[in-house]
């Protein structure tokens, strides 16, 4: 059973920014800072890699099992129309 807060796409709209949609139509941006990529974020930085990002299972997925939580994406973009990861 789908969630309203499942991501059913998610494009790259720019080096540090998503545009996702979620199965309740619900669509807005995800920004990371710079500041962002450190630790499990770290290979976001390279710029190939950033690309490599799917919607799976309904999350925001990269390889290596690197993903964002859907439902505090959704509740930010519901909010405010983006998610800025600081």
């Amino acid at each position: 059973m789908s969630m309203e807060w499942d991501v059913v796409s998610v494009k790259v709209i720019g080096p540090r920014a998503l545009m996702v949609r979620f199965f309740d139509g619900t669509a807005g941006d995800v920004r990371f800072e710079e500041s962002r990529f450190r630790g499990v974020f770290q290979p976001l930085k390279d710029p190939d890699f950033f690309q490599k990002v799917h919607a799976i299972d309904g999350y925001v997925t990269w390889p290596g099992e690197l993903d964002l939580a859907p439902d505090a994406m959704y509740d930010a973009i519901k909010a405010n129309g983006v998610w800025v990861l600081v």
